[in-house]
Parts: structure tokens; C-alpha cells; sequence
């Protein structure tokens, strides 16, 4: 049953952002940005934590998931290294997660050999 509600919210998340962008004039880009700004603005206020509990994945996953990270990188590095740790956590807690990115978008880009449009 818990799989089931990681589907459902996950699925619930893609549908708002679907009818966001079908419905307003935002493009991919600032909806993206409102999605991991909204994620690290839940963990702020305390409530992504108790929402990832409940639907597991499927809050984890979108980039509400990412902007939860960069707040938790960020609220541990402020707590040891005071203010310069504003701009060195959400790095930290990130690097691992962008570093693959790129290395497996480089290497797809690679193998599938990808055309730019004109």
C-alpha cells in the first residue's frame, strides 16, 4: 500500500506541474526553479520531512527532493562553519547527485551522438 501512495504523489506532483504549465504562461525553466524553490521552502519550514516520510519516493524523487537537499546542505554547513556556509552547502550536499548528472549526460551524449536544432 505504501508503494501505491509514492505513485499517487508522485503522479500528483507531475499533474500540478502539467496544469501549471498548460494553464499559465511560465515556461519549463521557472517552473523548475518554483519546484526546487518550493522544496528547500517546505524543508525550511519543517514540513518536507514529514511529507517524504509519507509518500517516500515520490516526493523524493522531483525537484522538490533536490531543493530539500540544497536546504539541508546548507542548514548543516551554517551550523559549523557559520556564514560562509550559505555558500558552500547546498554544493556539498549536492556535488554527488551533479557530478553524475553530467558524467551520464556526457557519456549518453556520446553514444547517441545528439543534433542541435537550427
Amino acid at each position: 500500500m505504501e508503494y501505491l501512495y509514492s505513485f499517487l504523489i508522485g503522479g500528483l506532483i507531475c499533474a500540478a506541474v502539467q496544469i501549471l504549465l498548460d494553464r499559465t504562461k511560465l515556461m519549463p525553466g521557472r517552473v523548475m526553479v518554483l519546484l526546487v524553490c518550493g522544496g528547500a521552502l517546505l524543508g525550511f519550514c519543517g514540513v518536507y520531512e514529514p511529507f517524504q516520510e509519507f509518500a517516500k519516493s515520490g516526493a523524493s524523487v522531483p525537484l522538490l527532493g533536490f531543493g530539500n537537499v540544497l536546504w539541508q546542505g546548507v542548514k548543516e554547513a551554517v551550523d559549523q562553519h557559520g556564514f560562509i556556509g550559505i555558500f558552500m552547502g547546498g554544493f556539498t550536499a549536492s556535488a554527488v547527485g551533479i557530478s553524475a548528472a553530467l558524467i551520464f549526460g556526457y557519456l549518453a551524449a556520446l553514444i547517441f551522438d545528439p543534433k542541435m536544432k537550427k
